[in-house]
């Protein structure tokens, strides 16, 4: 089924539909490519990865109505309002939970005890159909631990809004942890980007790859969320490119700001920027050094290079027995951010590395890009603002927790 033909499947059950019952909800599932159960074993760089795959082309979506929500969200009202996002506000409600782009935020349980959040698009907005569109299609087939899973839509009149598991635990930006909570964290991230690139039935380019946009479950578990922006490829395909810049300001690579060339090198970047930061504790927004004059990227490389790492890693990391794994992260890290894509490890090498700490070499990083320069800012795109959003119609950039 296409991509667009799932999304008109998906219309017209709304449209015909005349009050459906959020009660009793069963979210389906079904393995395809013939795999006779939830995972498979695959052996990237001699290392044995087990992906758990849940891919359906039929969009098995639950359609809720929009009396539904608007009376478990009282009505949008101002006193659930939890922030905004890059396409408006962001409620909380005792009920209910929502993701709305303008989209509103509301948190809550179902009458069944199943918590959720629901993403609304603003009616004024024509790009942003684009990407709600999109990251329907996208979310409703791709279903992995790490990723955030959509559980229904509502398309009722000129509503349009989509219905996501809960993460009660806000986004990565929120917390600092100790060092055995960030390694499973940053393991997870990776496990949900191999997902992605590799074992999904397409290559999937998130292109929004930031630590809001990693929520956090019960058990802080890490979910990738917000597929508006994600491009899809044939397995055949290496790269594409776009006269439409999108991202956000720090985690998008130099090849993307110039040219508008995406590949999977562009989330390999993008993770090392969050991996910088989750290592350090430090915004990539802000400059360092003694001058402050280094960005983030800059400001890890010099240290490295100089055999200073000590001084770049957090501060409550500060632990002998995990010195040398940190030092080992911060060269990954770098290794991903490297000018050139070709020189950044793919997302196999990047999980190979991590899991194989002691037998698989890693190699020296070159100097990392800067990916926006004042020139570029001015010239090719608007997204070097103060404040750190996404630019697009489809992904939050939060102001309040989740």
């Amino acid at each position: 089924m296409s991509n667009v033909s799932m999304f008109r499947s998906l219309w017209n059950r709304q449209q015909s539909a005349k009050e459906t019952s959020i009660i009793g909800y069963c979210f389906g599932y079904s393995c395809c490519n013939g795999f006779p159960d939830d995972s498979y074993h695959l052996l990237p760089a001699k290392e044995n990865i087990q992906i758990t795959r849940h891919e359906n082309d039929d969009p098995n979506l639950q359609v809720f109505s929009f009396s539904s929500i608007k009376a478990a969200t009282n009505n949008f009202s101002n006193d659930s309002k939890l922030g905004e996002g890059g396409y408006g506000p962001v409620y909380k409600n005792h009920t209910f939970a929502a993701y709305l782009q303008e989209v509103l935020e509301f948190q809550g349980k179902l009458p069944n005890g199943l918590e959720i959040a629901v993403k609304r698009l603003s009616k004024s907005s024509n790009q942003g159909f684009e990407e709600f569109k999109n990251e329907v299609t996208l979310t409703a087939r791709l279903q992995h631990v790490n990723l955030v899973r959509v559980l229904g839509i509502c398309t009722e009149k000129e509503e349009k809004l989509l219905v996501y598991e809960f993460m009660p635990n806000k986004s990565l930006d929120f917390y600092l942890y100790d060092w055995r909570r960030r390694v499973s964290i940053i393991e997870g991230i990776t496990q949900g980007l191999l997902y992605l690139q590799e074992y999904s039935n397409y290559t999937i380019i998130h292109r929004d790859i930031k630590a809001s946009n990693i929520l956090l479950d019960y058990e802080m578990n890490p979910k990738i969320s917000d597929f508006g922006m994600a491009k899809f490829f044939k397995k055949d395909e290496l790269e594409a490119n776009t006269g439409r810049i999108v991202g956000t300001y720090g985690y998008v690579p130099p090849e993307y700001v110039r040219k508008g060339i995406y590949s999977t090198k562009y989330d390999v970047y993008s993770f090392g920027v969050l991996l910088l930061q989750i290592i350090s504790g430090k915004r990539n927004s802000s400059l360092y050094g003694c001058h402050e004059n280094l960005n983030l990227l800059e400001y890890a490389y010099e240290l490295w290079k100089q055999g200073r790492e000590a001084e770049f890693f957090d501060a409550s990391l500060d632990d002998s027995s995990s010195s040398c794994k940190l030092i080992r992260c911060m060269q990954l890290a770098l290794l991903c951010v490297q000018e050139n894509p070709a020189d950044r490890p793919s997302m196999v090498k990047v999980f190979t590395i991590l899991k194989n700490e002691n037998s698989v070499a890693i190699s020296v990083p070159k100097q990392p890009a800067y990916s926006i320069t004042t020139y570029e800012r001015k010239e090719s795109i608007d997204i070097g603002r103060k404040k750190v959003f996404s630019v697009n119609d489809a992904s939050i950039t939060q102001v309040e927790p989740r």
